[in-house]
């Protein structure tokens, strides 16, 4: 059986990366990582049903200033588990002043969605 392990990503702000995952998904963050040679710190950011995603942080990662639409891995989706739980953390995260780029809708192909412009312009995508 074959599986995605853990997804990672670069960010600027390691620590506002972390808490946007734990304080509106409710993941869990391990203590974090610091490499002090390389200067290279990460967190495993773990979600309900097994799925971690790393947050890694080093000063000589260039910042990508990316548009939207392009090629590349383009955004996180996380199911919440409803409707209802779609709605409420798309309106609190306007609240919140985050960008909701769509939705909350039914798809095309029939999901029930939002995407939000998160931390540092990483796209993330709120499903049922």
């Amino acid at each position: 059986m074959t599986r995605i392990e853990h997804l990672a990503m670069y960010v600027e702000d390691l620590e506002k990366a972390r808490d946007f995952f734990v304080n509106y998904f409710g993941a869990a963050c391990n203590d974090g990582y610091h490499n002090p040679k390389t200067d290279f710190r990460s967190y495993f950011i773990s979600f309900e049903g097994g799925t971690r995603l790393e947050l890694m942080n080093k000063p000589t990662v260039e910042i990508n200033h990316r548009k939207r639409e392009v090629t590349g891995y383009i955004h996180v989706a996380l199911s919440v588990g409803s409707r209802k739980k779609v709605d409420e953390l798309t309106a609190r995260l306007r609240t919140d002043g985050y960008e909701i780029v769509s939705g909350p809708r039914i798809t095309g192909d029939g999901y029930y969605e939002s995407c939000v412009e998160g931390f540092e312009g990483n796209l993330i995508e709120i499903t049922e």
